[in-house]
């Protein structure tokens, strides 16, 4: 087998290793996290961090879709195990105060009140960052941690968007 083959077999293992284990490249499909992830932007999202570190707050993750497993979302942490969630006209209210969420414009706040949840253990509440069009723990309660596969890290296209997820 000549050099040329194997380096093409070495480079196409680690990237499959790299894609299957680590970093996987991913496209967001709709709007509910907008304006932080755009309609079709693409993204890495990291799926080892979690065996090495927790879920923390403010983390964007993507998830199996709790009423379908087939289907996968993309959302804000907002709650993890523990904490007490309410929204009162819109405003997330976390262990009795106010969050602040300075990456949602006007434009996507949404005027809806939601009763206190307690976040249970080994589970997270996600919202999206459009409210106002995002199905998200409002809607089918709070994710259970085995639905969690990864973390959205970085952007990468469009060319505009290049960079750090926050």
């Amino acid at each position: 087998m000549s050099l040329w083959w194997r380096d093409l077999i070495i480079a196409v293992g680690i990237a499959a290793f790299i894609i299957v284990f680590l970093y996987q490249p991913v496209k967001v499909e709709g709007i509910s996290m907008m304006p932080s992830l755009d309609d079709q932007e693409r993204i890495f999202i990291n799926k080892f961090v979690y065996r090495i570190e927790p879920i923390q707050h403010g983390d964007i993750v993507v998830f199996r879709y709790p009423r379908d497993p087939a289907k996968s979302f993309i959302k804000r942490v907002i709650g993890v195990a523990g904490d007490h969630v309410r929204i009162i006209d819109g405003h997330v209210i976390l262990n009795g105060r106010m969050l602040v969420e300075d990456y949602i414009p006007l434009v996507y706040e949404d005027e809806r009140s939601f009763p206190e949840v307690v976040v249970p253990a080994d589970s997270y509440f996600v919202l999206g960052d459009h409210r106002s069009l995002s199905n998200d723990s409002r809607d089918f309660g709070p994710v259970d941690a085995g639905y969690i596969y990864g973390k959205a890290v970085f952007g990468y296209w469009p060319m505009e968007k290049v960079g750090r997820l926050r």
